[in-house]
């Protein structure tokens, strides 16, 4: 590695480094970083890798190295890539291992193969700028020998070929050693000037594409410049020759040409070196093929205004153009025809912008950090200097009349205010800019302007000031304006009063301010003192001009621009605008003034004719999509400002603006009428006629915002998709654009894919979209939505360690077969609508991800987006240089186009650009092409004349249009994709057959087909069948083909719908390190499918609740915890060893489900699995439990075989519907079986070595049975398979035929649970019924030609017997007699099943629905809860067994208490219902005592006082009822929390004498207001006053916002500290004492709290929030324990009374905790 220290002209240090370690260039401001490309010695081993090596020798050195002579050209490193000027040399430090002879810098150009006398003979003298090396630097060549085979030359510039192209490697040497052989009278080569534009400049360091400078002279433009150092003689011809070869195709333009406006930027090719003949006339010119015309691209119009500032709008001095800032680039707009210039070169935001007097020189600065300031040549349009100020946010900026002083105001890195004035008279001469004077204030500044008759002088205005400066001996120094009584206003802007510029005398000078509070101050200038105030309009002022001495304008917030008289005694004219007056400034004849708004719209009002003239109106946020009627030119985009607007194409005049309290997401013309539909954030959709400004349709199907709409070419149909997965088709040839159909879940979710997720085929045949996961391309029917055709596309690059996903999709718009697919990895796919092969990919498309695409509709240009750059592409890939690309965005670019009549591209993001398209049109072929062309010709006119086109303007063609190059290549390869091939990039390929393809569906004359079968590398997804068997219901499934919807039956697992969202930050404490420790799980998920496990033998009970796995064994009772998972888990299975449990959670926010294999021994997760997009269905282990078998969702029925030695996958197959059942053959471990809504699939497992294959055939359900969907299966011995359906049949099919074999009703409802065991089958089902049946004669059946039921056969199926439990069945497990087993229902129960003894028994019990409350028993041996479906349930503490249940029908409990007394005869339980009422429970007598009804809205909150004398009831109104648990009566009802509902009550054992106050107990009160009230209280003698009233205080919020709860409780410790927390301005926790009444203790938390609890022992608290976290609180020092164990938001913590036991509940799930104390 060597470091050159460089010194600039500018003063700048600047680090030179090159070093064989660098695998790429990189650049900073102060650092230069170049790849050293070590060569090799002649003929060696590594001389020859290097010539077939991609990237070179980047890397250590090879052994055989030889000596290198390397000469650098700093002068042209720091000029190209740095834009600074060389100044010498300063230090060089080695930091490597190597040998070094000598190093010296020299003007000259040195050639170490020429000796003194041959260069002696040759005439070579120093005064040529050439000579050969010194003898120092010499190397000895033998007699005879050539140095150049000795010794490497490296030259920087380098003329390599290789890859890096910023590298610094060894040149051509055969090209070096033809010049050298050539040196007839060499002379120094000229230097090559560069002529760079600014934009292309700044954007060097940032685009890594850009390696040689584009030359722009006079002389036409080469895309290629002559490396420096080669001396030839042929240079001038070499020249001449490509000028003329050029001069065909391009034009020459001067720098300043009008067409130089486009902002373009050439990419050059990775190995693009042109080859030129020297002497043999005889040799072929091999031209570098490139894209042309060169640029493709001109930026013609912008639609915007503003972007960082709606405070910068300039006029020039001739009063003919208006210059403002449109986000980064700057705009000059001609007020008579609206033609637009621009000024680009800034890399953000412009913030400010400046004319001198005359207007010939203009500066502007952008935002950021270290903003820069440009100075342009206004009339030229050229940028004369570029510096930076060191400062942020910089907001003004200031010429003096005669340009000579440009100040600036920012902020500094302390976020003072700064104010910089630089020197530039000699900026357009040398553009030498020098700083004059620097201050930094605490003083704020809003304007600051330099005075007109003196340059040294400038005025300010800002927040209660006004000061004049002055610039003397280089310092900037200020006073200010007394202001009097008026300091506090905030001054806005600040105008002169103009007169003779060079009137020595300042008394007549008058200084204007204007004030936010409408008040103009007139100032004597020379006295610094006010000499007038006048209030103009309560109106607030934001800007002031003046001109000459008559007039004075104001622009206010009100919207209105005035017109004054300087005496103010009335409104000489006025103009009203649709939003506050943001800036306003007369022209120099002061006969118009520009006014300019905050909503973004620029106009300016005549004073003599008194008429308004609007130049652009804006959208003021982000344009997030278009569309064009290419018919009327008008143009729709919807904006983030919350609006839709309709443009005229070519006046840029806004015609329409449609204004919605929703947000618009996507807009769509329709092809042909004047209507447009917008879809919204809320998932509505709207039609829209612009001819009568009518609604015409609103659609409501959607739930989320709308990502995608569009019709169809032929106008018949609408589509629209939302975030929520969901796809709509309309009729559009309606007015009322009804809705045919509606798709569900078939749409990828999420909202990146916005406004252009669907794209139609041009024939309208065909809908493409992403879904119904990112790594799935659809194709479906346009007109009904069924699906044709599914694409996978995250497998096509098998080594990468990410899955590639899909991100856009676009047809191909002359060829319907041609569907452009653009991925995450940055590629551009290719893919066959057909077949869905892979035809072309294109890599490294852009350097961020690719945002929209497009193709012209000739098929020659693909249009790219990405981040900030709009690319053009040669659609067949097949030039040299297949790109360009064009900057001017200053945000990424939401959607880019080409217009309907292909003169024009469309790019919408921070505004909106329109590009001329200068690509020639196709042109027809000459009868001269060749049998190929000539066929393509052919079959394309064919096509034409079957189906008459339309142009985008609405008249018919003559003739379909050719391309003018050949027809498409698409690559195929013959790469095996179960080889697992590396996958490179096919559309370089050379060793590729190319074969054109007809447009026409099937090959007809001059058509062609494949020669050979091309293997795909996408997984195709498409129906195949197969017929195996030759039977009619039996075909072989695997890939699938409906669309993926929601199954209608309770089998198939839905995972519970949550708001909340895990906290990923959460870091879990060291085992044996936690503060508490999970004791017990009370309950069992209902909600799960198969989400229970047991083994007899084993004595192995396994179940979930929640993201938790429990393990019991039944003998003794003593629970195991398997925590891994963070959602909700769906399903379970366990090896026929039982000693492995595999589980199976959700992803959370569109991630993959998680598989968890658990060693039951240890209780450690051993593996993980993340494969299946949606949930998992159902697992299941073989016999051997040699396989392992995974089921997705109906989202994405994957049946996925998984080998269990390593869990790696052995094979996935998509079905074609949704999985509800899967099992193994309990003995044959290669079969296995799973039912569905498209029936039964019979599945073989075949291995051979480390090969499987996994072969699947599919059987209808038996016509007798109706339109049925299968739900569950088992097996019967080895050769029968029952299945049960969703209306209670029993199907029995024999294994070896796939036929049904008999049918029977076993239930009313849906079987949701199979299972057999011997010669005995249970059946589960929804109506609550479990049966038993015997089922032997079902071994004596045969295959019929017919399906026979029980009644039409003699075979007997005899009914056993049967029981109902509290809920349908979805799990089950016996023993292998079936005398016993445990079955699982969605009421939240598991039910010890005993036939031989008719006994059931519950062994666990849980809620089914959300529980509201739980709390402890004075003595902690119970426990109790309270749920929304009206159940209080009291449980022991040490058994974890339900004790008793008290329902109330149809009312949901809110909350629940225990009396304080001790004896257990009089222990009860009160709750409070959502009617109103409270009910009290005896325990003993396991019985409701008493009924009250102190509330006429639901009960909130309820507490026994202390010593349980009354009953303290909330309702939701907020009104507290203190009521007798002897005779129900109601004794008072305090009101002073009405209105808001009170959310937690406490009542504690506190004598209130230390607050002066008569009682024995206190109570509190909090409500969602975040108010709490203490009171002290004797409830004997009927006494209870006020102690308190604590307020907090919190932000304003919208009605809608979902707040957290206010909360609050009494210390444990202390009970004069009360604990609270809310919403408020802070996330904390806060101690107010009530003796010192003050808060003397905060505790910040990360998220808002929606439970706590206080352990009265060890200062412990418990607090939970929607992240899933319960969070463990040491008060006293703050130190803290994070816990997730939930798999939802928790509702309630609860710590017992002796704080050793602590409850947590999310949802219905509850967790005890034993206290460790932190």
């Amino acid at each position: 590695m060597v470091h050159l220290d460089v010194a600039a002209e500018e003063g700048h240090a600047i680090r030179v480094s090159f070093s064989n370690m660098f695998k790429e260039f990189k650049s900073t401001a102060t650092w230069l970083q170049f790849p050293f490309l070590c060569g090799a010695a002649k003929d060696s081993v590594y001389h020859h890798t290097s010539k077939s090596a991609r990237h070179g020798l980047v890397g250590p050195a090879p052994s055989s190295v030889r000596w290198t002579c390397l000469m650098l050209d700093l002068q042209y490193a720091l000029s190209v890539y740095l834009d600074r000027c060389f100044n010498h040399l300063k230090s060089i430090k080695l930091c490597a291992n190597m040998s070094v002879k000598n190093m010296f810098t020299s003007d000259l150009q040195l050639d170490p193969g020429v000796s003194f006398s041959e260069a002696k003979l040759m005439g070579l003298t120093s005064s040529q700028g050439t000579g050969p090396m010194p003898r120092e630097m010499s190397f000895p060549v033998p007699k005879g020998g050539s140095w150049h085979d000795l010794y490497d030359h490296i030259k920087f510039p380098s003329e390599g070929t290789k890859l890096p192209f910023d590298s610094i490697q060894k040149g051509n040497s055969h090209l070096e050693a033809r010049c050298a052989s050539n040196r007839r009278s060499p002379v120094r080569e000229e230097p090559r000037f560069v002529n760079l534009r600014k934009a292309v400049q700044d954007r060097v360091s940032l685009i890594q594409q850009i390696t040689t400078p584009k030359l722009r002279n006079q002389t036409p433009v080469v895309t290629d410049i002559p490396e420096l150092g080669v001396v030839s003689t042929q240079q001038k011809d070499w020249e001449q020759e490509l000028a003329s070869s050029s001069s065909q195709q391009l034009t020459s333009r001067s720098p300043w040409d009008a067409d130089d406006g486009g902002v373009h930027v050439y990419v050059h090719p990775e190995d693009g070196l042109n080859k030129h003949a020297e002497e043999s006339e005889s040799e072929s010119e091999s031209e570098e093929e490139m894209l042309l015309p060169d640029p493709i691209l001109r930026l013609n119009r912008i639609i915007g205004f503003g972007g960082a500032t709606s405070k910068c709008a300039l006029w020039t001095k001739s009063g003919d153009a208006v210059v403002y800032p449109c986000h980064a680039i700057i705009v000059s707009m001609t007020i008579s025809s609206n033609q637009q210039r621009f000024f680009v070169g800034h890399t953000d935001k412009v913030s400010a912008l400046a004319f001198n007097g005359n207007t010939t020189l203009l500066a502007s600065a952008q935002i950021g950090n270290n903003s820069v300031v440009r100075v342009w040549n206004y009339h030229k349009g050229n940028c004369v200097a570029m510096f930076r100020i060191h400062a942020h946010s910089l907001s003004c900026l200031s010429f003096s009349y005669g340009g000579g002083i440009l100040c600036a105001v920012g902020k500094d890195s302390h976020n003072k205010t700064m104010v910089v004035v630089w020197n530039t008279r000699n900026v357009s001469k040398a553009g030498e800019v020098t700083i004059l004077a620097k201050a930094h204030t605490d003083v704020d500044i809003n304007t600051m302007k330099v005075a007109f008759f003196d340059d040294t002088r400038m005025v300010s205005c800002g927040h209660d000031n006004i000061r004049l400066w002055r610039v003397r001996n280089g310092t900037l120094r200020s006073c200010p304006v007394n202001l009097g009584e008026y300091h506090s206003m905030d001054f806005t802007d600040v105008a002169f009063e103009e007169g003779n510029s060079f009137d020595p005398h300042l008394d007549d000078r008058t200084l204007f301010a204007s004030s936010r509070s409408g008040h103009i101050f007139e100032i004597d200038y020379s006295r610094v003192v006010i000499r007038n105030v006048r209030r103009l309009l309560p109106a607030q002022r934001q800007h002031a001009d003046r001109r000459e001495k008559w007039t004075s304008n104001a622009g206010s917030e009100d919207g209105f621009l005035r017109l004054w008289p300087l005496d103010f005694s009335a409104v000489f004219l006025e103009a009203e605008h649709e939003g506050p007056v943001s800036v306003v400034l007369v022209s120099s004849d002061s006969l118009q003034v520009l006014a300019a708004t905050s909503t973004g719209n620029l106009g300016f009002l005549n004073v003599s004719s008194r008429g308004y003239n609007t130049l652009m109106r804006s959208h003021t946020d982000t344009v997030l999509g278009f569309s064009v009627d290419g018919i009327h030119r008008q143009l729709t985009s919807a904006s983030s400002d919350g609006t839709v607007r309709i443009w005229n194409m070519d006046s840029l005049h806004q015609l329409y603006d449609f204004v919605s309290e929703d947000s618009p997401c996507s807009v769509a013309f329709h092809p042909s009428e004047q209507i447009f539909s917008c879809g919204f954030s809320s998932g509505v959709v709207r039609v829209f006629s612009i001819s009568t400004a009518e609604l015409l349709a609103e659609h409501k199907q959607h739930g989320g915002p709308v990502v995608g709409l569009t019709f169809s070419p032929d106008g018949e149909f609408m589509y629209s998709a939302d975030s929520q997965g969901s796809l709509a088709l309309y009729n559009s040839s309606e007015e009322d654009h009804n809705v045919i159909r509606v798709a569900c879940n078939v749409v990828a979710r999420g909202t990146e894919r916005a406004p252009d997720a669907l794209t139609v085929s041009s024939d309208s045949r065909c809908l493409a979209f992403i879904g119904p996961s990112e790594y799935i391309v659809t194709i479906a029917d346009a007109r009904s939505l069924d699906e044709l055709l599914r694409v996978d596309v995250s497998i096509l690059d098998v080594e990468s360690p990410r899955l590639d996903s899909a991100l856009k999709v676009c047809f191909s718009t002359a060829s319907t077969e041609h569907l452009l697919v653009a991925t995450s990895a940055n590629k551009i796919l290719w893919v066959s609508t057909k077949t869905g092969r892979l035809l072309r990919e294109l890599s490294k498309v852009h350097k961020h991800q690719c945002s929209s695409l497009a193709v012209s509709e000739d098929s020659r240009f693909l249009l790219t987006a990405g981040h900030n750059a709009v690319k053009v592409w040669d659609y067949n890939m097949q030039l040299n240089v297949n790109s360009q690309m064009f900057i001017g965005h200053s945000q990424p670019i939401r959607q880019v186009s080409f217009t309907p009549d292909q003169l024009c591209v469309i790019s919408v993001g921070d505004a909106i650009f329109l590009w001329d398209f200068l690509a020639n049109p196709a042109k027809p072929l000459t009868d001269s092409c060749s049998p190929l062309k000539a066929n393509y010709t052919s079959t394309l006119k064919a096509a034409a004349e079957v189906s008459g086109g339309q142009l985008s303007n609405g008249m018919p063609r003559q003739t379909a249009p050719l391309p003018s190059s050949p027809p498409p290549r698409l690559d195929v390869s013959t790469t095996d994709q179960v080889a697992q091939v590396a996958l490179s990039s096919l559309s370089i390929c050379d060793d590729t057959l190319a074969i054109p393809t007809s447009p026409a569906q099937d090959p007809g004359p001059g058509g062609f087909s494949d020669p050979r079968p091309a293997v795909s590398f996408l997984k195709v997804t498409d129906l195949v069948d197969m017929s195996l068997l030759n039977t009619d219901h039996l075909d072989t499934v695997d890939v699938k083909q409906k669309t993926a919807v929601r199954p209608d039956c309770y089998r198939h697992f839905i995972q519970r719908f949550k708001t909340s969202s895990l906290d990923q930050t959460v870091v879990a404490p060291q085992t044996e390190e936690e503060g508490i420790k999970l004791k017990a799980v009370i309950g069992y998920n209902g909600n799960g499918r198969g989400n229970m496990v047991w083994s007899p033998d084993q004595g192995l009970f396994a179940y979930s609740c929640g993201c938790v796995v429990v393990v019991e064994y039944l003998h003794t009772g003593i629970q195991r915890h398997l925590q891994g998972h963070s959602e909700e888990i769906s399903c379970l299975a366990l090896t026929n060893d039982a000693q492995t449990v595999a589980s199976a959670a959700g992803g959370s926010n569109s991630s993959k489900s998680l598989i968890c294999i658990w060693d039951v021994q240890n209780g450690t997760c051993c593996n993980t699995i993340s494969y299946h997009t949606g949930a998992v269905q159902s697992l299941a282990f073989s016999r051997d439990d040699r396989f392992f078998l995974s089921v997705g969702d109906f989202s994405n029925p994957v049946v996925a075989l998984w080998s269990t030695k390593n869990f790696q996958l052995l094979s996935g197959v998509s079905m074609s519907g949704p999985i509800h059942d899967a099992t193994f053959s309990p003995s044959a471990a290669s079969q296995m079986a799973c039912v569905g809504s498209q029936g039964v699939y019979f599945c073989l497992i075949h291995t051979q070595g480390l090969d499987v294959d996994f072969k699947v055939q599919r059987a209808n359900a038996p016509s007798e049975v109706g339109d049925v969907e299968l739900t569950a299966l088992c097996y019967h011995m080895d050769t029968f398979l029952f299945t049960g359906t969703n209306r209670g049949h029993v199907c029995a099919w024999d294994v070896n035929t796939q036929c049904c074999l008999m049918t029977w009703e076993a239930d009313e409802g849906e079987i949701g649970v199979l299972l057999c065991r011997g010669s005995r089958l249970l059946t589960g089902s929804n109506t609550r019924w479990l049966r038993l049946w015997e089922v032997e004669a079902v071994q004596a059946m045969k295959p019929q030609q017919n399906v026979c039921s029980v009644k039409d056969s003699r075979t007997t199926v005899v009914l056993e017997r049967e029981v109902m439990v509290d809920g349908t069945m979805v799990s089950a497990a016996f023993d292998n007699t079936m005398d016993m087993g445990i079955v699982g229902t969605t009421a939240g129960t598991l039910w010890y099943i005993n036939w031989s003894d008719n006994s059931n028994i519950r062994l666990v019990s849980g809620h089914k629905s959300k529980v509201n409350d739980v709390v402890f028993s004075c003595n902690e041996s119970h426990f109790a809860t309270c749920s929304e479906d009206g159940s209080v349930r009291v449980w022991s503490t040490s058994s974890y067994e339900l004790v008793v249940q008290f329902q109330v029908l149809n009312q949901a409990c809110g909350c629940v208490c225990w009396s304080p007394s001790s004896s257990k005869d009089s222990t009860c339980v009160a709750a409070g219902y959502s009617d109103g009422t409270v009910r009290i429970f005896q325990l003993t007598s396991t019985e409701m005592e008493m009924k009250l009804h102190p509330h006429t809205v639901a009960v909130t909150a309820i507490q026994y006082s202390a010593n349980g004398h009354v009953i303290l009831s909330a309702g939701k109104n907020g009104l507290v009822a203190v009521s007798s648990p002897v005779n129900g009566t109601t004794i008072r009802v305090i009101r002073d929390h009405k209105g808001a509902m009170i959310t937690t009550i406490q009542c504690v054992n506190e004598q209130c004498k230390s607050f002066e106050l008569e009682g024995n107990e206190m109570w509190l009160a909090t409500s969602a207001d975040r108010r709490v009230s203490v009171w002290a209280a004797d409830w004997s003698k009927d006494k209870c006053d006020l102690l308190d009233w604590l307020s907090f205080p919190a932000p304003p919020y919208f009605a809608g916002d979902s707040l957290p709860p206010s909360m609050a409780a009494f210390c444990p410790s202390d009970r004069s500290l009360v604990v609270y927390t809310g919403y408020g301005v802070e996330k904390e926790l806060s101690f107010y004492s009530l003796t010192k009444k003050q808060i003397i203790k905060r505790i910040a938390l990360p998220h808002w709290a929606t439970c706590i609890s206080l352990s009265s022992d060890s200062q412990l608290l418990a607090v939970g929030s929607k992240e899933r976290v319960l969070k463990l609180i040491k008060s006293t020092s703050g130190r803290f324990q994070d816990f997730v164990q939930h798999s939802d938001s928790l509702q309630t913590c609860r710590f017992s009374p002796s704080g050793t036991l602590l409850f947590s509940v999310a949802y219905n799930e509850i967790l005890l905790w034993e206290v460790q104390g932190l």
